[in-house]
């Protein structure tokens, strides 16, 4: 039986997290992998399509333990759901973008590779700013965000190039096989 295993994308805002994880999503056809959706309490964009829920319903349903984990980052909440550790335990590789700040806590539960992907700062403040979602002082807030380091990295992605450099990259981490 295959080892199932949480695939933990993380890096700095507008590093093109979810455009790495969704150029693989795009390529990929494989039945072991699943990319898991994030619940927010924003309503989704064009930038990342997450499952939403406002803040009520989500405090309701993670005193009630429906996620597999939770954070708080720029004002929202976010969470995976808690399906995600049926689908490891079933053997499959798990794809999700998170929080730096869940990796002690996932790695303790479950086999796990943590992936940076990341960019030039001018980039990511291009990227943000492109979303149209942030004023400029909270743009700038993003980008000064101090950013914990105390965990180790399997793999770092640079994603200054084009999106199939790094979505390649991403997929290789994952394991796929070679493809059209």
């Amino acid at each position: 039986m295959t080892v199932g295993r949480l695939i933990l994308v993380v890096g700095p805002s507008g590093a093109g997290k979810d455009s790495v994880i969704g150029y693989a999503r795009q390529h990929m056809a494989q039945q072991n992998v699943v990319f898991g959706r994030r619940i927010v309490t924003r309503p989704a964009d064009a930038t990342e399509t997450p499952d939403t829920m406002d803040l009520a319903q989500f405090e309701q349903d993670e005193r009630a333990g429906l996620f597999l984990t939770s954070w708080r980052a720029h004002d929202l909440a976010y969470a995976l759901p808690l399906s995600l550790a049926e689908d490891v335990a079933g053997g499959k590789q798990v794809v999700v973008n998170v929080s730096r700040r869940v990796i002690p806590e996932l790695r303790k539960r479950f086999p796990c590779c943590v992936v940076v992907v990341d960019a030039d700062e001018q980039l990511r403040r291009d990227r943000i700013a492109s979303r149209g979602r942030e004023a400029p002082a909270a743009l700038e807030a993003r980008l000064q965000r101090r950013i914990p380091t105390d965990f180790h990295a399997d793999a770092i992605i640079r994603n200054e190039g084009s999106l199939a450099e790094a979505g390649e990259a991403l997929m290789h981490l994952i394991g796929a096989p070679d493809h059209d």
